[in-house]
């Protein structure tokens, strides 16, 4: 048996069991499963590795992609470029190495969505957490100057409450890198002053799980064009599935 998983606190939402168990049959793969591990607290992963010895890799959602990275043997450059885990390797001589795929997952999927970009494109990426890290340096790499925006008044970004209709109009690229409006709690949204958005603004939501979010309803409503993150879970996934078979 080859055993994947993937490790967060509440997995209710996720499709990633689905997404690989449908793969393992489309290939034949009949000794491969895939689990899902809830972990209260990120100190619970020793006692989930030792009680499965059969573990050959894992994903790592909210809240865990920064704190799971002390409980790696070594980090791939992706992860140390990041500052977060999504993808535990095992290798063959038995460590942990942790990578990120959640970047060339968002970046690659914005290509699709955010084109051609403008040359004064500007984003705003909601949330600081591993996920919003990995869209910054995505954002990085296809040269978009962005801010990162977050409830705390002594971050580096900006607050919620700096975000005016000068502001937002000033940035046409909005990326919700939080779990806001993820099923169950599908009737939560960022923040934002909503009716500042028009039909030049994009709205790209990792949540993808209700298809069209709060956050996207809201931008449809304006006009903006929006997009979840169903396409970057396909991405950073099949991105896991090539480093855990390399």
């Amino acid at each position: 048996m080859r055993r994947f998983g993937l490790i967060g606190r509440t997995l209710g939402h996720s499709f990633s069991q689905t997404y690989f168990t449908q793969k393992f049959y489309s290939l034949s793969l009949q000794e491969h499963q895939y689990d899902l591990f809830e972990l209260p607290t990120i100190g619970e992963l020793p006692a989930v590795l030792a009680a499965h010895s059969d573990l050959v890799g894992l994903n790592v959602t909210v809240p865990y992609k920064e704190t799971v990275m002390t409980y790696v043997d070594e980090l791939a450059p992706s992860a140390t470029r990041v500052g977060a885990v999504n993808v535990i390797e095992f290798t063959a001589d038995g460590r942990l190495r942790g990578h990120n795929t959640d970047c060339v997952g968002f970046r690659n999927s914005l290509r699709t969505f955010f084109t051609p970009v403008p040359s004064d494109a500007r984003a705003l990426v909601l949330g600081t957490g591993g996920a919003a890290k990995a869209v910054a340096v995505a954002l990085q790499e296809l040269g978009i100057p962005h801010w990162q925006v977050s409830r705390d008044p002594l971050g580096t970004g900006l607050t919620y409450n700096d975000l005016t209709p000068q502001l937002l109009a000033a940035h046409q690229l909005i990326v919700n890198a939080t779990p806001l409006g993820t099923f169950p709690r599908i009737d939560e949204c960022p923040p934002l002053p909503y009716q500042a958005l028009s039909e030049r603004h994009y709205l790209y939501d990792l949540v993808y799980n209700p298809t069209e979010t709060l956050f996207m309803a809201k931008g449809k409503e304006a006009g903006a064009q929006v997009k979840n993150g169903f396409e970057m879970l396909c991405l950073q996934a099949e991105a896991a599935w090539d480093i855990w078979n390399a």
